[in-house]
């Protein structure tokens, strides 16, 4: 039987965490704050999820001035189910004015034969500060990998920001796996910085090394895009990025 859950986070400016409730798969924990003013919220599995049909999904918002991380236990493992209808994962963040979003899962892991569609869509306030790393694993060890589309948008003061869909695997558009896309790797992320301090000196478009590249955009903002051959060494170079763009 496919599952429907839907978890809730809330950040308050004092620290506090006023809305904090897990749902079936999705366990929230709230963790040790890695830096001082902040709150952190752990995500855990509860079970194997997401498996085919089922529908799960993770509300976030970040109150005015308040200053929140996000993060995960383990991988997130997509994998076949009984039902055959795609997956979907969907995240709905909210960052207020003055307000700070760390949202930094592990990986997604597409299993042979699944089929999952993730959708991000996130709401800026005109003051407001994000970090967002995606990293997405096609297949499990010596395996292919199943089916994945993946949506981001971002708006900002209400305009739209950043909005992109990827996928790959079998039914993909032809080439995702060609050489102007992945060129044969099994990994792939993205880091987004959303930095109003960018809108006076915005960071210069420039590759990172061979396979990874920051792109400015307009907003202000900059885009880290990468591949890689496995996930150890895509986070190599998103944590390289972030340690740039926006230590902690």
């Amino acid at each position: 039987m496919s599952l429907r859950a839907t978890a809730r986070i809330a950040a308050g400016a004092d620290g506090s965490l006023p809305v904090l409730e897990s749902d079936g798969p999705l366990a929230l924990r709230r963790t040790r704050a890695v830096a001082p003013g902040w709150s952190r919220v752990t995500v855990v599995g509860a079970m194997s999820a997401p498996l085919g049909g089922d529908r799960l999904a993770i509300e976030t918002e970040v109150r005015d001035g308040a200053r929140l991380r996000v993060d995960s236990a383990a991988a997130t493992l997509a994998l076949p189910g009984r039902d055959p209808a795609p997956a979907a994962y969907d995240l709905r963040l909210r960052v207020g004015a003055e307000a700070s979003l760390r949202w930094l899962p592990e990986q997604l892991v597409s299993a042979h034969g699944s089929h999952l569609r993730v959708r991000t869509a996130v709401e800026l306030a005109s003051t407001a500060r994000l970090v967002l790393r995606e990293e997405q694993v096609l297949g499990r060890h010596g395996e292919p990998p199943g089916t994945l589309v993946s949506r981001l948008t971002v708006r900002r003061a209400g305009r739209p920001l950043l909005d992109q869909e990827l996928a790959y695997g079998p039914g993909a558009p032809g080439g995702w796996d060609g050489g102007a896309v992945l060129a044969g790797h099994r990994a792939t992320g993205q880091l987004l910085v959303v930095e109003p301090a960018y809108g006076e000196e915005p960071p210069a478009a420039r590759p990172l090394g061979e396979h990874a590249v920051l792109t400015p955009l307009a907003g202000p903002a900059a885009l880290v895009t990468a591949v890689a051959p496995d996930a150890l060494a895509l986070r190599r170079i998103l944590d390289a990025a972030l340690a740039e763009l926006a230590p902690e």
